[in-house]
């Protein structure tokens, strides 16, 4: 059976590994032995480093005094974001780590997920290549999908989008979509256009 766990530190990540689970999510307090760990059993790994934080930061009056969703609780979080970045970029260097890209989705964040792509090239050091990877072939991988969804290849989904420039010299060209192929159906390019025109 497939299952990601919500796993914050070194033991539970240890011990959900251990158990065989597909994915540790969040991860922001892992250690670089534990993230050895994750990698040697081929467990995938999907750091939320930015919407996550950010959702809740920009909608704090409307959590506070809901269960743990305290002023204490808020600066907690406020302390972990840079740990949480530190722990992505150390997943960055561990031999062997299959980090996919994930949001969390939380509530509030929808339609926003590129901006974490973004962040972690812009902020965390990630190659943008490398984050694109993450986000499509790796993703679908850790999905069990690997074989129908995530590449451009004969026999798989023809999800497809074409682009304004270069992603690879400057990630935010993935918010400027210029074609979009969805299941090899072409969606209208001025349909893309009057959507990224709503955006500005």
């Amino acid at each position: 059976m497939r299952s990601a766990v919500h796993a914050h530190g070194p033991e539970s990540a240890r011990r959900s590994v251990l158990a065989g689970c597909t994915s540790i999510e969040h991860g922001a307090l892992l250690d670089q032995p534990t993230l050895d760990f994750i990698a040697e059993h081929g467990t995938f790994f999907d750091p939320n480093i930015d919407l996550v934080f950010r959702n809740y930061f920009e909608n704090k009056a409307h959590f506070l005094g809901i269960g743990n969703y305290t002023e204490e609780g808020f600066a907690q979080m406020e302390k972990a974001v840079p740990k949480a970045l530190s722990v992505f970029q150390m997943g960055l260097k561990t031999k062997g780590l299959k980090m996919v890209f994930g949001t969390d989705a939380v509530a509030g964040s929808h339609g926003r997920n590129l901006q974490e792509l973004v962040y972690r090239v812009q902020k965390g050091g990630q190659d943008p290549m490398q984050a694109i990877v993450s986000a499509t072939s790796l993703a679908a991988e850790s999905l069990g999908l690997g074989a129908s969804i995530g590449s451009i290849a004969p026999g798989y989904e023809a999800d497809l989008i074409a682009l304004d420039g270069d992603p690879l010299r400057d990630i935010t060209v993935l918010e400027r979509v210029s074609f979009v192929m969805k299941g090899g159906k072409i969606v209208s390019p001025q349909r893309s256009q009057r959507a990224q025109r709503s955006k500005n």
